[in-house]
C-alpha cells in the first residue's frame, strides 16, 4: 500500500533546555497533526526547561496538504506494514544519526499515532533502552514491519494515559499495552479518566511529577509544580 509523502526529510522542532540539559523529551504527534501540535507541552512538563524537548513531524501525506500521519490505519491496532515499516525506520535514523540522541537520558512519548511510534522505538528489538516512555491515547503495534522484544524492558518506566470514552483507539488497547508491560517487569504508571480521544488536563501533573523522577534534580531540590494547561 503506498501513501502520498509530505516533501522533504522529516521536520523537527527543538525546545533547547536553559544551561546543561539534565536529558531530552522527545513528543510525536497524532493522526492529521504536525511537528507543532505538542510543542507547547514542553513549558507545561518542563517549565524549568531542564530537557532538550525534541517534535518530529510525520512524513505522510494523507486527506489533504493539512496534517501529518505517521501510517496507513487498515485497522486500529495494526499499523499498515508497508508504510509503518519506512516510517519507523526514517523516524530512528533522525533521532539515532541526525540527531545523536543519548536513549539512556531520553524520554520518548507521544498521543495517538505517536504515542504507537513512542512504543515502537522504546521497545523495539535491537533498539537502545530510552528513560521512559510516555504512552496516551496509543496502543503497542502489531505489524510484521516490527518486532518488539518487551522482555528485554524489565524496570523500564512507561506512563500509560488513556480514555475510558475513547472512540478512537478503545480503552482495552491502552489496558492490554499495560498488562503486557507488567508481564514483562517494566515499571508502569496507568492513568484512566473518563475523557474521549484526547489528552485529560488531569494526568498533566502526574505526567510533570513522573517527568521529575526520571531527571532528579543534582541539587536534591524538588521540581515545582505546573501551574495548568
Amino acid at each position: 500500500m503506498s501513501a502520498p509523502r509530505h516533501p522533504g526529510p522529516l521536520p523537527h522542532l527543538v525546545r533547547p533546555a536553559d544551561g546543561e540539559a539534565a536529558g531530552t523529551l522527545v513528543l510525536l504527534h497524532g493522526r492529521g497533526a504536525d511537528e507543532h501540535d505538542l510543542y507547547g507541552l514542553f513549558d507545561v512538563l518542563d517549565p524549568q526547561r531542564r530537557l532538550t524537548g525534541i517534535t518530529v513531524g510525520g512524513p505522510l501525506a494523507l486527506g489533504g496538504p493539512v496534517g501529518r500521519h505517521w501510517y496507513v490505519v487498515p485497522r486500529v491496532g495494526f499499523p499498515d506494514p508497508h508504510t509503518f515499516g519506512p516510517t519507523f525506520a526514517e523516524l530512528a535514523t533522525l533521532l539515532d544519526d541526525e540527531l545523536g540522541i543519548d536513549w539512556s537520558t531520553t524520554v520518548v512519548g507521544g498521543f495517538s499515532q505517536g504515542s504507537v511510534m513512542s512504543y515502537a522505538l522504546g521497545l523495539g528489538a535491537g533498539r537502545p533502552r530510552p528513560a521512559g516512555i510516555l504512552a496516551m491515547s496509543g496502543f503497542i503495534p502489531t505489524t510484521e514491519a516490527w518486532q518488539g522484544d518487551l522482555d528485554a524492558r524489565a524496570g523500564l518506566p512507561v506512563l500509560v494515559a488513556h480514555g475510558t470514552h475513547d472512540p478512537v483507539i478503545s480503552v482495552e488497547f491502552g489496558r492490554d499495552a499495560v498488562r503486557r508491560l507488567q508481564q514483562a517487569g517494566a515499571d508502569v504508571t496507568y492513568h484512566e479518566s473518563a475523557v474521549a480521544h484526547q489528552i485529560d488536563p488531569r494526568v498533566v501533573p502526574e505526567v510533570h511529577a513522573w517527568l521529575a523522577d526520571r531527571f532528579p534534580e543534582r541539587s536534591g531540590a524538588e521540581l515545582s509544580p505546573p501551574s495548568g494547561v
